[in-house]
């Protein structure tokens, strides 16, 4: 498993969990929960994360860039427009080029506005950005992000932050058979349980962020959540046996006393 890495637009990443930084009750929790999961890659807000201010706290004071890659994202946008300006801005500041795009449809559910995200995609690959792109679990509009120039699909397993795990196992399935780019889950995962699902579906990793802002323990979830994606993948790439609806015994049949 040490050689077994993540890959997208051709960068190495040693975890295949992906933390978010939104909604921990401080930054001083955020990094502790990020360094006990062990994620190379963190998500940031570029609209609601501090990283030019330097009045105030900068994320970049508590999680170091150079150690851990962040992922600059176009959460609380619901328009192209939004989108577009928000990640050229991300580009300008930091030199980001591998970014999460994230164009929502409506401010209660948070499902994607695939319209505006097939838009945004077709735009910022010409750009020459490495796009990740939150989406609903379509296979066809999966397909045709990547037709786009999305480096990575990332469908929602639920609604941002329900906590309800993956709700549609075929069609992520059916994505995962269908591409070769990263699969990566994103959204509405509740327990570390359901990364191992993901990962036992095939996909390439998971991305998480209330299921361990927002537990009880969030130092506990984190290190959950490694554990459970480590196994996840260790499951899937093993083999699993054929499903029947027999039984069949453990112990040869023959040589019986």
């Amino acid at each position: 498993m040490v050689k077994d890495k993540l890959i997208i637009a051709n960068k190495k990443f040693n975890s295949r969990l992906i933390v978010g930084t939104g909604k921990y009750k401080s930054m001083q929790e955020c990094a502790k929960a990020i360094e006990l999961s062990e994620a190379d890659i963190v998500t940031v807000a570029v609209r609601r994360v501090n990283i030019t201010d330097k009045k105030k706290p900068l994320l970049m004071d508590f999680i170091n860039p150079k150690k851990i890659t962040y992922l600059p994202n176009t959460a609380g946008c619901f328009n192209s427009v939004e989108a577009l300006r928000t990640l050229r801005l991300a580009r300008e500041i930091g030199g980001w080029k591998l970014v999460k795009l994230e164009v929502l449809g409506d401010k209660k559910n948070l499902f994607p506005e695939m319209i505006e995200t097939l838009k945004s995609t077709e735009v910022l690959a010409k750009e020459g950005f490495e796009v990740m792109v939150y989406c609903n679990d379509d296979p066809l509009m999966a397909k045709r992000l990547e037709s786009a120039g999305a480096c990575a699909i990332m469908p929602l397993a639920a609604p941002i932050g329900s906590g309800l795990g993956i709700l549609n196992k075929v069609n992520v399935k059916i994505i995962r058979n269908q591409t070769k780019l990263p699969l990566i889950i994103d959204a509405g995962l509740g327990q570390a349980s359901d990364a191992t699902i993901a990962m036992e579906l095939g996909c390439d990793g998971v991305l998480v962020n209330t299921a361990i802002a927002k537990a009880k323990k969030p130092f506990n979830m984190a290190l959950a959540f490694k554990n459970a994606v480590i196994a996840g993948r260790q499951s899937y790439t093993s083999g699993r046996i054929e499903k029947k609806l027999m039984g069949n015994p453990s112990s040869p049949k023959k040589g019986l006393i």
